[in-house]
């Protein structure tokens, strides 16, 4: 398989995203800004981007599964042709449900990715346990309306854009 890649793990919702408690309309979507941008720089500097959501309004019924995938359809057209390699969902409470590390430890067998030159980059405390859990390294972004994270977490970012700054600065 070669040398394993290393990879920036993203939550979607709050993250990448406005969060909308249970979004099913694709008009709805509101990427923040520099998201594209910030996502082209860390894929040229050879990162491999692997979304990683929890979607439990399947499991509370007030989410389908063509709803979600026209939601993810357009978060994909707006960040970028090509630029997420892979997603990884869970739609109920089961035990790949973030804070576990289930979704990110899937990933990185399936795609030969190294977890510890990996980040793991979010907008909640279980985003930060499930890159901790993981093995990688976690960085909190404030635009989902938390302001201070888990303790030790690695880095605090205003959005994204800075998170992903932050992350190419430290990988050179």
């Amino acid at each position: 398989m070669g040398v394993p890649s290393p990879a920036v793990f993203l939550d979607r919702d709050g993250t990448l995203i406005e969060n909308i408690d249970y979004i099913n309309d694709p008009r709805d979507v509101k990427m923040f800004p520099g998201v594209p941008e910030a996502l082209a720089r860390l894929k040229a500097a050879g990162f491999r981007l692997v979304m990683i959501t929890n979607q439990s309004g399947f499991a509370r019924g007030v989410l389908t599964q063509e709803q979600y995938e026209a939601v993810q359809a357009r978060v994909m057209e707006l960040a970028g042709a090509g630029m997420i390699d892979a997603t990884y969902m869970c739609p109920d409470f089961g035990p790949r449900r973030k804070p576990s590390p289930g979704m990110v430890m899937e990933a990185v067998r399936e795609l030969n990715l190294d977890a510890g030159r990996s980040y793991m980059v979010g907008d909640k405390d279980i985003d930060v346990l499930c890159g901790r859990a993981a093995g990688t390294i976690t960085v909190f972004v404030r635009t989902g309306g938390k302001p201070d994270p888990v303790d030790g977490v690695d880095f605090i970012a205003a959005d994204f854009a800075e998170a992903a700054e932050w992350i190419l600065q430290k990988s050179t």
